[in-house]
């Protein structure tokens, strides 16, 4: 039996397609996306279970620099487009009378959190790997932790802020992360969430070669109405909306249309390449990325963007 709509309940869908992992090759596996007939929200089916989800995972998933002149300068232009996440939380917290730590969920090696904390802010990670814990610690000198966010090892309502950047799409009950945030956050607490955004004009043009489907690592696929109706349903109110990512947006078109291209993926895929054809790949990577600019600002300036960030307050 399909199982019910995330966000309404039926359970009548209409199939779209079928994909596999474009992006990272862990499975040659074909998954189905369908759309709820009722409102609209889309989901991978069948989902992997929660116990074999990891196979689809490589185990550096998140990101780590190494020392080569491309590790370098991959790091650098990390740190530039991190940038929009960074100031985004600045003016959360300056709108917010709260007091606490900003709690980055999926924190993965940290980059976010060092850069908000050079800016003076007390932060601390929350991650599943215990390796990208120690190198936000190391690397970032970021305090993280691993440990699953419906268990915190932290007081009920002792955060200023959470953010979830690019990680209710993975889960399978992203219900229970967003109530069990706004436990943790303190009165007049800021969440703030990333998520790709199904109702960009990428996806409409780009169809299953779309970036942010992510099969079959994105179990759902939300539009911007769709994560607001979640977000205030957990007991928040959305008081801010971005459509366009630096980070995000354009490196996400440069992926979907070059896959074998994307930076990570050649490191996660390990792919043998001597110090200059990596650098080539990457340069040729980043024209093409900086080509997807005009195209990704447009679709953001129509409330349209690959992705869509969201501020929300407590309740």
């Amino acid at each position: 039996m399909t199982a019910a709509c995330l966000i309404c309940g039926c359970r009548d869908h209409v199939p779209l397609f079928r994909s596999s992992d474009r992006l990272y090759h862990t499975t040659t596996e074909k998954f189905a996306v369908l759309r709820c007939q009722e409102c609209g929200l889309m989901r991978l089916d069948p989902q992997p279970p929660p116990d074999e989800v990891h196979r689809y995972y490589p185990p550096d998933y998140w990101y780590a620099p190494d020392a080569s002149a491309a590790g370098r300068l991959e790091e650098a232009y990390r740190r530039l487009v991190l940038r929009d996440h960074v100031t985004f939380v600045e003016r959360a917290m300056r709108d917010s009378s709260a007091r606490g730590p900003v709690l980055d969920v999926g924190c993965g090696g940290g980059l976010f959190l060092g850069q908000l904390r050079r800016r003076g802010f007390n932060v601390v990670g929350l991650d599943f790997s215990r390796e990208a814990a120690a190198i936000a610690w190391k690397q970032n000198q970021a305090p993280a932790v691993c440990a699953a966010l419906e268990r915190p090892p932290f007081a009920p309502q002792s955060v200023a802020c959470v953010t979830m950047f690019h990680v209710l799409e993975h889960l399978h009950n992203p219900r229970r992360y967003l109530v069990a945030a706004r436990e943790l956050l303190a009165p007049d607490g800021r969440l703030i969430v990333q998520v790709p955004n199904a109702g960009c004009w990428q996806f409409r043009v780009l169809g299953r070669r779309w970036n942010g489907l992510d099969v079959p690592r994105h179990l759902f696929d939300y539009r911007d109405s769709d994560i607001a109706k979640m977000i205030e349903a957990a007991g928040f109110e959305v008081v801010r909306r971005k459509y366009f990512s630096l980070r995000d947006n354009p490196a996400g078109m440069a992926s979907s249309l070059a896959p074998w291209l994307d930076p990570m993926a050649r490191r996660v895929r390990k792919k043998a390449e001597s110090a200059p054809v990596r650098l080539i790949k990457d340069a040729i990577y980043f024209g093409l990325t900086v080509a997807s600019i005009p195209f990704a600002a447009l679709e953001a300036a129509v409330e349209a963007g690959s992705t869509i960030m969201l501020e929300a307050r407590r309740r």
